[in-house]
């Protein structure tokens, strides 16, 4: 799970185990965002509300790895509703400083 904000670490909490990206520096750190989900199947992007940051974040790597080799990553998703929806919903978040967030 990927968290775009507008800053790099949400105060208000996260969702457990997920990845924090900075909308606004987003494109410099893709090869970290690369490095950190090379083994992964899928990857769900959110924002607060998944109607802009996330899913442009989303389309971005999406289009990116299209021209890229020997990436695993076969699913790009966004949350529906974003984090107010995973938080209204009472799904549990995580209110750590660990970077990355070990989700416990």
């Amino acid at each position: 799970m990927l968290g775009m904000q507008d800053y790099e670490r949400s105060h208000d909490g996260h969702i457990a185990g997920s990845l924090h990206f900075a909308s606004g520096t987003f494109l410099e750190k893709f090869p970290s965002l690369v490095e950190a989900t090379k083994d992964k199947d899928t990857i769900v992007f959110h924002c607060a509300l998944s109607q802009v940051r996330g899913p442009r974040c989303a389309r971005k790597l999406a289009e990116h790895l299209a021209s890229a080799e020997g990436v695993g990553v076969k699913n790009i998703m966004v949350l529906e509703l974003g984090f107010n929806g995973w938080t209204s919903s009472g799904k549990p978040i995580c209110r750590c400083t660990d970077v990355p967030c070990k989700g416990e």
